[in-house]
């Protein structure tokens, strides 16, 4: 299979070039920055730092599914949603 999108860039808004479990921590960064967080066994909320600005936010209650979160951090306190995967 040839893929045509192979030279494109990606940018912020584009498809997701790879995922990985995210396992929350209050001290490590991720090894690399996520665009999105997919919640996979039970909704709750999920406390992050900003890729970009820095700031830790936390959402308000998130259902299973996938959403916009742009993070270098997932901490575990603070967080409850469950079944974490990480979209960049």
């Amino acid at each position: 299979m040839t893929d045509r999108f192979r030279n494109s860039s990606v940018g912020i808004d584009g498809p997701s070039i790879g995922g990985f479990e995210i396992i929350p921590n209050d001290t490590v960064d991720l090894a690399v920055p996520v665009r999105a967080v997919t919640i996979g066994t039970s909704g709750g909320v999920v406390r992050y730092t900003h890729a970009r600005t820095g700031e830790v936010c936390t959402t308000g209650p998130l259902p299973v599914g996938q959403h916009s979160i742009w993070a270098i951090r997932i901490w575990e306190t603070g967080t409850t949603a469950t079944g974490l995967t990480g979209w960049r």
